[in-house]
């Protein structure tokens, strides 16, 4: 049975013409070594599997070639590249600093350093993971590393530059490997498949390779495994299945879903999803992902930003046109907040859930269809059998579902207001009912938009910047009650309603009892407090202080003002025997005259 290769050792760059995504590194090294100017020791940084060791073997070949080619590559053909190629070359060590990290190990080299090349003119000395070397073994390094003979070339490889010593890296040429790109990637997965003789979708491998997150080897390890499973046919759904990625498609569906504002749907299809075994940050940050790549789809100039093969770009194209750039703005904005609270609430599905629901309120006021399915419509009340006069209503009144209005995720908490006995139908005259209407419901702040005047080119389906200036003047809806009250009605309320908002803080009920509120004009009621930590004890709490009154009151009109106090610094009180001696003096100035004309010290 002849022994498995992995892809990743199969196809391992032999020349630096075949490193993938590293061009401009491997451009540098090709001139340096034309030119004669090989540096004494290099440090190749980088995430992994993105070519540093495979790079560090390529130099050390190379320099040591004995007829390089036109393009600064090795020949292959000479008996320093036909002993390097079967791994038996004495002038290239490598050494792996994670087991071989002490002082002596380190001696032992510099040791060999001292012992010229027997045949070929470099002795390479290649240290991966180098940052793992001990302090002593660096410091025991660098004398050698700063004047190493003429022969010696040392190229060190770490993925975490920041633990090396400084004096390490001031005597080496940094080279920093980038990740490698997404197309790279599948271009160089593609090609690999097709050595193999495996029949390979292009958006299968646009997947593997964002999930490799721009290491080379990773994206090969996981196309090994999934041509152990699928055989010499990789589909999409094969790879999703197996790699644990969230399809595309479930993004794509919700995303209509929020669109139209159908709540139920959008809730359905979450549930789905958690159903399948996919955690909900997972899910909503892949949904933040989603609508940033919708928004660099609405101009031509961003929309090289997508990682995605063709087909997915396509359906990205097709979908950002039915999304105005505030919506996306605003929606980006919500599931990033959610994705930085997740970890932190205690029923995180309920947390993800009501995320959506304010997308979905979020779309259905920024960008309202005409009678989306599942969307908010004002529900009309049936008259009952003995009602003297009935309604009429109109057919499309009745087919609209009833009202799901979710409340404006920057508005905060409002009280609603006190209601009103209802009156009989029977006081009303008949008439035919209108359809919804969109003016704003009362208590519910309306959004205004986003200008992003500077971030799309016109015409992309932002809206008008007059019309947005004028939404944005619009004040806040609020009910009309406003009975007038005193400062002594205030003083009567203000007590119960700490009691009831402070009844576990003791310390925001103390801030909020110690002092009387006062009344100012226009029924503003000012609280003085002692410092900013109160200010913001009181801020906090700040809505449901504003829904007790208003509601105990009968006045939608009322608002809260902190103001701090500037009281003085007290001045430290005297404790040692010469500042009690000074305080008194300072009050009574003979007592230090006293004290000089009789010689006395100060003993209390």
């Amino acid at each position: 049975m002849e022994n498995f290769i992995v892809s990743a050792r199969k196809y391992r760059p032999d020349s630096f013409a075949t490193v993938i995504g590293q061009a401009s590194i491997t451009n540098t090294l090709k001139n340096a070594i034309r030119n004669q100017q090989i540096a004494q020791a290099f440090l190749f940084t980088g995430p992994r599997g993105v070519g540093k060791t495979t790079c560090a073997r390529i130099l050390a070949k190379t320099i040591n070639c004995r007829s390089l080619t036109s393009e600064g590559e090795a020949c292959n053909e000479c008996e320093s590249c036909l002993s390097f190629n079967k791994s038996s070359s004495f002038n290239i060590y490598e050494l792996d600093a994670a087991s071989n990290n002490s002082v002596d190990d380190i001696r032992n080299l510099v040791d060999q350093v001292r012992i010229p090349p027997q045949s070929g003119k470099y002795k390479v000395y290649i240290i991966d993971e180098v940052h793992m070397l001990s302090t002593a073994a660096f410091n025991a390094f660098l004398k050698t590393l700063e004047e190493p003979p003429a022969y010696a070339k040392f190229i060190l490889a770490t993925t975490e530059k920041h633990k090396i010593l400084p004096t390490i890296l001031s005597r080496c040429q940094i080279f920093d490997f980038r990740r490698i790109g997404v197309e790279d990637i599948a271009h160089h997965l593609a090609w690999v498949a097709g050595n193999e003789h495996v029949n390979a979708d292009p958006d299968a491998l646009h997947i593997i390779a964002q999930k490799a997150d721009g290491g080379l080897r990773d994206a090969l390890s996981m196309f090994d495994q999934l041509v152990s499973f699928a055989g010499d046919r990789l589909t999409y759904k094969q790879v999703i299945d197996n790699l644990n990625v969230l399809d595309y498609d479930y993004y794509f569906r919700i995303t209509d879903f929020i669109l139209e504002g159908n709540i139920s749907r959008t809730l359905l299809t979450v549930n789905e999803i958690i159903d399948n075994g996919f955690d909900g940050q997972h899910f909503i940050t892949g949904l933040g992902q989603h609508l940033r790549n919708l928004l660099v789809s609405r101009d031509e100039e961003t929309v090289g930003l997508l990682e995605t093969s063709a087909n997915i770009r396509n359906l990205y194209l097709r979908q950002s046109t039915a999304c105005r750039p505030d919506f996306l703005l605003k929606a980006l904005d919500l599931s990033n907040n959610c994705d930085l609270s997740y970890k932190t609430s205690n029923n995180k599905r309920l947390h993800l859930e009501i995320a959506l629901m304010q997308l979905c309120n979020l779309a259905l006021q920024i960008q309202p269809t005409a009678n989306p399915p599942g969307a908010a419509a004002l529900a009309v009340p049936k008259a009952p059998a003995s009602a003297t006069m009935p309604v009429e209503t109109s057919p499309k009144a009745q087919e609209q579902p009833p009202v799901m209005t979710m409340p404006d995720p920057g508005q905060g908490v409002l009280t609603p207001p006190v209601t009103k006995a209802a009156e009989p139908l029977s006081a009303y005259p008949a008439k035919t009912v209108a359809p919804a209407s969109k003016e704003p419901v009362a208590g519910v702040k309306t959004y205004t938009g986003v200008n992003i005047g500077s971030l799309m080119k016109p015409g992309s389906g932002s809206a008008d910047p007059a019309e947005e200036n004028a939404l944005a003047e619009e004040p806040e809806v609020l009910p009309p009650d406003r009975e007038p009250f005193t400062q002594n009605d205030l003083e009567l309320v203000w007590r119960p309603m700490a009691e009831a908002i402070a009844k576990d803080s003791p310390n925001l009920l103390n801030t909020l009892t110690c002092r009387i509120p006062v009344l100012a004009d226009d029924f503003k009621v000012i609280v003085t407090v002692d410092n900013k930590i109160q200010d913001s004890e009181i801020f906090g709490k700040r809505a449901e202080i504003l829904g007790y009154l208003r509601k105990e009151l009968k006045n939608w009109g009322i608002q809260i003002e902190t103001h701090v106090t500037d009281r003085p610094v007290e001045s430290r009180k005297p404790y040692t025997d010469q500042e009690k001696f000074n305080s008194m003096a300072e009050r009574n100035p003979a007592i230090r005259t006293l004290k000089d004309q009789l010689n006395l010290d100060i003993e209390m």
